[in-house]
C-alpha cells in the first residue's frame, strides 16, 4: 500500500473547492502527509493588435493575480497549511500543475471532477489530464 509524503492540492475556488479540499486535508492527516496547495491562472491574453497586452489588461491581469494570492492563502489558512506550501502559477492549467508537482515532489495530486462531456464526463477535462500526464498518482474528488 502506498504512504503518501506530499499531497498537492489543486484549487479552482468553485463552490465544491471547499469538498475536495476537506479530502485533501484528510488524506494529509491519515497519511502524516505535507499538503501543498496550488491555483493556476491560465496563460496571459495577449491583444489582438499587437504581440504585447496594453496597460489595462495587465492591470486587470495583475489584480486577477494578486486575487488568487488572497483566495488561496485564505484557503491555506483553513486548512492549516503555510502561505510557503502555496503556490499561484500561471499558464495552462495541465503543464503547471504537472511541472510544479514534480518540482516539489508530489506524490499524490488532489483534484476536483466536473465532468462535461466525452471522456471529460468520466474525470472533467483536468483531472483526465492530470491523470493521463502525471508521474504521481491523481485522486480525482467527484463533486
Amino acid at each position: 500500500m502506498t504512504t503518501y509524503q506530499k499531497i498537492l492540492l489543486c484549487v479552482d475556488f468553485s463552490e465544491d473547492a471547499h469538498q475536495v479540499a476537506m479530502r485533501a486535508r484528510d488524506l494529509a492527516d491519515r497519511y502524516n502527509a505535507e499538503l501543498r496547495l496550488i491555483h493556476v491562472v491560465e496563460h496571459v491574453p495577449v491583444d489582438a493588435a499587437s504581440e504585447f497586452m496594453a496597460p489595462p489588461q495587465v492591470e486587470m491581469y495583475d489584480e486577477l493575480l494578486a486575487s488568487a494570492e488572497q483566495q488561496l492563502h485564505r484557503m491555506a489558512e483553513r486548512l492549516g497549511v503555510s502561505r510557503d506550501h502555496c503556490c499561484v502559477a500561471t499558464g495552462y492549467t495541465k503543464q503547471e500543475i504537472i511541472s510544479h508537482a514534480d518540482d516539489v515532489g508530489s506524490d499524490l495530486i488532489v483534484v476536483g471532477s466536473h465532468g462535461r462531456h466525452g471522456l471529460a464526463l468520466l474525470l472533467g477535462s483536468t483531472a483526465n489530464a492530470l491523470l493521463h500526464g502525471a508521474a504521481c498518482d491523481v485522486l480525482a474528488v467527484r463533486v
